[in-house]
């Protein structure tokens, strides 16, 4: 009985192993943030969201990751000048001549997803219509609301530890 015990805690073990990344390094000049994010766009609940999130890269070219609950990867964003390619996971990649253009067309609602970098290093990088909120960036927590153009969004982070 205590050998069957055994093999289940080693098999349980190896099966959380399994679950767990990689770890994931930086290249020089590059950032990896990692957290989640909700969305809410007014009047477009079917455009609000929240995910677990992989931010890598810089605002010229980079990679954002989204996650459900269980880490499956829902979407993978990508980009680099004058080309964007959304990966939806098992569905075609569709390209987009800038990463706003994909971005909008994702969420319903246009993100600066280009300034993310600098408010995660606590720069509050204006952006027209964009009011971003680092008061709590310490503990990991950022918040930026869009007033303008309609419709009105609110996006909020909370960065891993």
């Amino acid at each position: 009985m205590k050998r069957r015990g055994a093999i289940a805690a080693a098999a349980a073990a190896l099966l959380l192993a399994a679950c767990a990344g990689p770890q994931r390094v930086a290249a020089p000049g590059e950032s990896i943030r990692t957290g989640r994010l909700a969305l809410a766009v007014e009047d477009r609940p079917s455009q609000s969201f929240s995910a677990g999130f992989e931010l890598r890269g810089r605002p010229e070219a980079g990679e954002l990751s989204l996650f459900n609950p269980l880490g499956g990867t829902i979407a993978v964003l990508q980009w680099q000048p004058g080309r964007a390619v959304l990966d939806t996971q098992g569905r075609d990649k569709q390209s987009y001549p800038s990463l706003d253009a994909m971005v909008e067309h994702v969420t319903g609602a246009p993100l600066p997803v280009a300034a993310l970098f600098d408010w995660l290093d606590g720069r509050a990088t204006p952006v027209p219509g964009w009011e971003p909120d680092l008061t709590a960036l310490a503990h990991g927590r950022v918040r930026a609301r869009r007033s303008a153009p309609p419709p009105a969004a609110d996006l909020r982070l909370v960065l891993d530890r």
